[in-house]
């Protein structure tokens, strides 16, 4: 089985951010709880930084806490 790499080693011009929506919903779940690193291949530092991008978002209502 191939390993998947991780999106932002591959994309460095792609920045974690909370209005970057598209980007966001990738990590979500259909229920709208975060993906966990096993299933991203975020570092731990990205994984965190992308959870308080979700958060921030989810604070501003530009996406839903659930789907």
């Amino acid at each position: 089985m191939k390993k998947k790499r991780n999106p932002f080693n591959t994309h460095r011009n792609v920045e974690i951010d909370h209005k970057n929506v598209e980007l966001l919903k990738k990590f979500l779940t259909p229920t709208g709880r975060i993906k966990i690193r096993r299933y991203t291949n975020l570092t731990a530092a990205q994984q965190r930084t992308m959870a308080r991008a979700i958060k921030r978002a989810r604070h501003l209502a530009l996406i839903s806490f659930t789907r």
